[in-house]
């Protein structure tokens, strides 16, 4: 039997390359309207009247009094308003909406709603806040005894800043009120999410809500909660109006509003034995949550758990904060919270290495984990950490530790090089028992008359090929071809709720669930005759997870990566050239090759932009880059091509030994960029993102 990793052309390759796909924004109903939101212009205020203009017939002003039921977006909370209603906390916030036959005459009505406000004074950066969205303190070892007996003591502090997703298509919803019920069709990751907000909202049980998620072009983590705020704004615009109700953002609205990753305040100190080995770390997180507390304090919790990295750190003492302030909301993004603290320890074990006389590789060799280690929430590594064999097989395809001594020779002239190398993990799945005591996964399957078989599940495909991946698992347990197996967009009248697409969690769990429905399949397999079946997810208790003490098994598993980057560095002009990227990554086993080659390098690519050129700021709590002309992201002409080695490492828990990938390839990027940039340059740095600007000023 071929091995299941040899690639196949993916399931929705022929309606995409054949522009056949059907996006939101190509979705057309008889007698469709157009929405434009009316959006905060300040930050912080109190809304003392709204002035709507004249509507001609045909058009409609929504607002927060047409809300049904509860004006609150149900996430994780529901204290963010649907529309606001008596005071504003972020620019763009939305106030109300215009909706009409005329998309331009519609847009020209919003522009003319006057709203007046008494400002008050915003919050707006990590410092100055006074609020929290969450906090979360933890301990293991004894840290009070390893920094009271420490030789030295070191501190640094790291910050990051925000990161957009840009996804090719924007945010988009179409709502539709037909006999009491909505229907929701939009661009998304989490139908479910999206359903139970529209519930909340419109004060309807779940026979009276449809969600289904159309061709999604692209999300990264931006699809994932703020989807049910469109799905609200349509459905209520829907019902008011009587009619279909579109909402497209356009680029620059887009940017503007949508949450990005959050900025980071990382702050280390480091308890150093007589001879410069690790004791103890402390270390405090904060993160910029924004106006409210959307997905944050799931955010945080990922970036608290890697604030020690991939290294075995015996006495931890850590604090993590993720603050209000009067700006965007930030929430998810490829990598949610680990990307901050990984850059934050991956450099901080840089400059040590450097302080102690000692190469960064030598100097992480001494604490890497390995299987049975602790972990930094006191639960353990059960299975095995290839740690060792990736920096052998980094070593193999990249030469790290050659060039490394060749670039720490003296260089002159205008150009030189440097090199550097990241170890990182991804925790596969919901944080804690978040699987077991809220997501509780169902699939079905049905195998038809004809010996095709459909599955029915709420995850989706963003361009991650998860439709293609599902299918190979079934179609490989059944045994019969795959175009045998039908998949198609989630729609919640008919898919139960196998949980949202996100925490690389689909491929190892709900395509668990995949693997065993097909075996059941299988079974009673009766040719010619239909069945159905319905799995359940079926939790793996080890140590068991308390949230109130933040210890014990946080993940069933973990992905691995390592990254090297090379870089030639214009002492000049103070900008980089990419020469070299080495990928190496353990996720289990490749349900595809190919997918997971695509995973690596756009994940390996977004992590370098989001280390060296993707600037993002508020300017009095105002996205100051919020289109491609002012915000960058890597190009085809600032990168090189990959080399990607996967490491073969089944986990028991996931289909055929698959583990999370998508978001683990993302982790690694910006800190090899930076370690890289900062041998060529001979300067350190602790912030991201590195841009020239920031080089020229150190040189």
């Amino acid at each position: 039997m071929d091995d299941i990793s040899i690639s196949v052309k993916k399931k929705d390759h022929d309606i995409k390359a054949s522009g056949k796909a059907v996006y939101i924004a190509d979705m057309k109903f008889e007698d469709m309207l157009y929405g434009v939101l009316v959006r905060s212009t300040v930050s912080c205020g109190e809304i003392l009247q709204v002035e709507c203009p004249v509507l001609p017939a045909g058009y409609f002003y929504i607002d927060a009094k047409d809300v049904p039921a509860k004006n609150g977006l149900k996430v994780l909370t529901s204290e963010q308003p649907v529309f606001a209603e008596k005071q504003v906390k972020y620019t763009g916030e939305a106030i109300a909406m215009i909706a009409g036959p005329d998309p331009g005459i519609t847009s020209d009505l919003a522009a003319r709603v006057k709203v007046t406000y008494k400002a008050g004074k915003p919050v707006l950066t990590i410092e100055d806040a006074k609020e929290n969205i969450a906090e979360y303190h933890y301990t293991k070892g004894d840290p009070e005894k390893a920094f009271m007996e420490a030789s030295s003591v070191y501190e640094e502090t790291f910050s990051t800043s925000y990161q957009e997703q840009a996804y090719l298509e924007p945010q988009g919803a179409v709502g539709l009120w037909e006999n009491g019920k909505i229907t929701v069709y939009g661009s998304m990751q989490c139908p479910y999410y999206v359903k139970n907000a529209v519930m909340f909202t419109m004060g309807l049980d779940e026979d009276h809500v449809r969600i289904v998620q159309t061709v999604t072009g692209g999300a990264f983590g931006g699809k994932e909660d703020y989807p049910s705020l469109m799905g609200c704004h349509v459905a209520v615009a829907a019902k008011k109006c009587g009619y279909p109700v579109r909402l497209i953002y356009n680029r620059r609205e887009d940017m503007s509003v949508t949450p990005k990753r959050h900025p980071a305040l990382m702050k280390y100190r480091v308890a150093l034995d007589r001879n410069g080995g690790i004791t103890g770390f402390r270390a405090d997180i904060r993160i910029n949550g924004g106006a409210y507390s959307g997905l944050s304090s799931v955010v945080l919790q990922r970036a608290i758990i890697a604030a020690c990295g991939a290294y075995r750190i015996d006495n931890l003492d850590v604090t993590g904060q993720a603050v209000i302030t009067n700006t965007v909301p930030n929430g998810a993004y490829r990598g949610f919270g680990a990307p901050q603290a990984f850059f934050a320890v991956e450099t901080l074990m840089n400059h040590l290495a450097a302080k102690l006389h000692t190469t960064p590789l030598d100097f992480r060799k001494k604490y890497i984990v390995r299987q049975g280690d602790s972990t930094s929430t006191n639960g353990c590594f059960k299975y095995h950490v290839p740690l060792q064999e990736m920096l052998e097989k980094a070593e193999e395809i990249s030469s790290y530790s050659r060039r490394f001594a060749a670039y720490s020779e003296p260089q002159n002239g205008r150009y030189r090089k440097g090199i550097g190398l990241s170890l990182f993990f991804h925790g596969c799945g919901f944080t804690g028992s978040a699987e077991k005591d809220f997501i509780k996964s169902v699939i079905r399957m049905v195998k038809y008359k004809d010996d095709t078989v459909e599955i029915f599940a709420a995850n989706t495909d963003m361009g991650q090929g998860l439709k293609t991946t599902f299918s190979k698992i079934a179609s490989r347990v059944l045994g019969i071809p795959l175009d045998h197996i039908i998949i198609n967009n989630p729609d919640t009248d008919t898919c139960p709720n196998s949980g949202p697409t996100v925490a690389s969690r689909s491929l190892m769990i709900v395509g668990k669930l995949v693997e065993r429905g097909a075996q059941r399949l299988k079974d009673e397999w009766v040719s010619g005759k239909k069945n159905e079946i319905v799995e359940h997810y079926k939790h793996i208790e080890r140590i068991p997870w308390n949230m109130d003490t933040f210890q014990g098994d946080a993940y069933p598993e973990y992905s691995w990566g390592l990254n090297v980057i090379e870089v030639k560095l214009d002492t000049l002009l103070a900008s980089t050239e990419l020469t070299g990227v080495w990928g190496v990554y353990d996720v289990g086993k490749a349900i595809d090759t190919n997918i997971i080659i695509g995973q690596a390098e756009g994940g390996m690519l977004q992590g370098i932009g989001y280390g060296s050129m993707e600037k993002m700021e508020d300017k009095d709590g105002r996205i100051f880059q919020p289109s491609f002309t002012d915000y960058m992201i890597p190009t085809a002409k600032d990168t090189v091509p990959f080399k990607i080695t996967l490491i073969d490492n089944p986990y028991e828990g996931g289909p055929f030994g698959a583990k999370g990938a998508g978001e683990l390839t993302l982790i690694g990027g910006a800190p090899a960029y930076e370690a890289a940039v900062e041998q060529a340059s001979g300067k350190h740095f602790s912030s991201l993102p590195l841009t020239p600007e920031k080089i020229m000023e150190a040189l």
